[in-house]
């Protein structure tokens, strides 16, 4: 009996030794499948866009207006010395009242009430001529064909006498209008379009025995005064440089790099380069508000290892586009991940899993080790096991290998890296060595583990670059007296990924709104 107890003692431990040989045998022998060559991620470029409708207020306008325009006007008719008259004018005088500013989208209209002063005076020899004469000669004068000249003028002698004074006036009503319809040019400067209209109530008055119709004389006078002040406003308003200057200011604010945090502990701060590349804007739009101007600004965006200061001329031209609803910051944020960074993260989410999770089967398997690595267009996922058989009380137990090709992508819903068509290699099948087929019912629990299991969290790394993006972005925020510009950054989108050998690069996508409203005018 002894004999037979130490003779099986005997071959359970020749094999179990041989067990243990031939695993670690298996083990020696395998092979990680052979990985397709990948080319280099080449330095990305992309397309960002800032587009800020600058809202002016139509108060603004009309304030800047009632500091500009004189209070009044004046002036007389250049009349020559008549023959019975020494001296002979018709003087005006103008005040308007304040200014009220409608706008539409015809067009931006000022207008004001008028109210002013006519004078008609003349200076008239006592002692020569009929006055009848002289009625017949300012009748003709002023226009009145059917005025017949009774006597010819005075000699030189007749004219050397005494002289009476003449004077008569009257108030008169009105109103003036000015339309703007600006257009804006591709050289960075707007053309206001003024027109003028000028009303007057009806009004006169008799002067030397002939009635003078006092919108007849004075308009003419008036439209040519403010005629003059107009195309004054008119060229000064082309000449202005405002516009370009402003968009100077804030391409030199985007003209930089932006400085986002590491992807990983052993990875240097990376940046995003802003180049602006690119103006536009659309013409002016008014309605009963405000006037309302949008500029934009294409820029491209690339992330660089370090700092950089990049070279942005700005553009000469203007490009006029079609007018947008409303303001909108867009920028891309390529972000490069490194798959030592990767590996770190798959290992915190899958070591140490063992599947079934239930322990139901014949044999269960705890995950030890993940090694992602580029092949291709897919990745080749190298899972470190333990299986253990669970029915026996010898629990027979193997270390593997297990290789599964899968490939990445980006669950843009949940911000997730995840792994999809995941499949077993081939060499995979005989992993398990002297384990055999009972072991290999272990792999579906696998595939299914690494289905769920093998995912990245990308909700960190997109919170971050949004704290960047919302940090450059507030560099444009103001809040001065008479300008107010809101930007903002509501989210940021994943949007895209690739990758080369060593790194997983993700493409995120800030977007916000952007709005300017001015309340004051220099």
């Amino acid at each position: 009996m002894n004999w037979r107890k130490i003779a099986l003692g005997a071959v359970i431990v020749v094999v179990l030794a041989g067990a243990v040989v031939t695993m670690k045998w298996v083990r020696s022998g395998d092979h990680r499948p052979a990985l397709a060559s990948v080319p280099p991620l080449t330095p990305i470029t992309r397309s960002s866009t800032v587009i800020v409708p600058t809202t002016i207020e139509l108060n603004a306008i009309r304030d800047a207006l009632e500091k500009a325009a004189p209070p009044q006007l004046s002036g007389k008719s250049d009349i020559p010395p008549l023959p019975f008259v020494g001296t002979f004018d018709f003087a005006w005088a103008v005040a308007r009242g304040q200014f009220a500013v409608a706008g539409s989208l015809d067009g931006l209209t000022v207008s004001s009430a008028l109210n002013g002063t006519f004078r008609a005076s003349g200076l008239l020899s006592t002692t020569t001529g009929d006055l009848q004469d002289l009625q017949d000669l300012l009748g003709s004068l002023l226009g009145d064909n059917n005025a017949p000249r009774r006597n010819p003028p005075p000699t030189e002698s007749q004219q050397d006498q005494p002289q009476k004074i003449f004077e008569q006036s009257t108030n008169f009503r009105g109103s003036a209008r000015l339309t703007a319809r600006p257009t804006l040019l591709p050289e960075w400067r707007i053309e206001p379009n003024l027109t003028t209209q000028v009303s007057l109530s009806d009004a006169s008055l008799d002067f030397m025995g002939t009635k003078l119709d006092v919108p007849d004389e004075v308009r003419p006078m008036l439209e040519s005064s403010i005629n003059d002040l107009v195309a004054s406003l008119q060229s000064t308003v082309l000449a202005d440089p405002f516009i370009e200057q402003a968009a100077r200011q804030e391409w030199a604010k985007m003209c930089r790099s932006i400085s986002l945090s590491a992807t990983a502990p052993d990875m240097p701060n990376l940046w995003l380069e802003v180049r602006p590349t690119r103006a536009f804007a659309a013409q002016p739009r008014i309605d009963q508000e405000s006037l309302t101007l949008t500029v934009g600004i294409q820029s491209d965006t690339r992330i660089v290892p370090n700092e950089t200061r990049p070279d942005c001329p700005f553009p000469e031209r203007l490009e006029i586009v079609p007018q947008a609803e409303q303001g909108q910051v867009s920028i891309a944020v390529p972000m490069d991940i490194p798959f030592t960074e990767i590996n770190r993260l798959m290992q915190e989410q899958l070591k140490g899993k063992v599947f079934p999770e239930d322990r139901s089967g014949s044999f269960s398997a705890t995950i030890k080790s993940v090694n992602l690595a580029a092949s291709g267009d897919r990745l080749l996922i190298s899972v470190g096991v333990r299986a253990n058989e669970t029915k026996t009380w010898f629990g027979f137990g193997a270390d593997a290998t297990i290789y599964v090709w899968g490939r990445p992508m980006l669950d843009a819903t949940r911000q997730m890296l995840r792994l999809k068509d995941l499949t077993l290699d081939v060499e995979s099948e005989s992993a398990f060595g002297v384990l055999g087929v009972a072991a290999r019912a272990a792999l579906p629990y696998l595939e299914a583990a690494l289905q769920e299991k093998a995912v990245i969290d990308l909700v960190p790394l997109a919170q971050d670059a949004r704290r960047n993006i919302e940090a450059a972005v507030a560099d444009f925020r103001k809040n001065n007296e008479g300008i107010r510009v809101d930007a903002q950054v509501l989210d940021l989108r994943l949007v895209g990924l690739e990758f080369d050998a060593t790194t997983l690069r993700v493409i995120g996508e800030a977007e916000g709104t952007a709005r300017a409203t001015v309340t004051k005018l220099d």
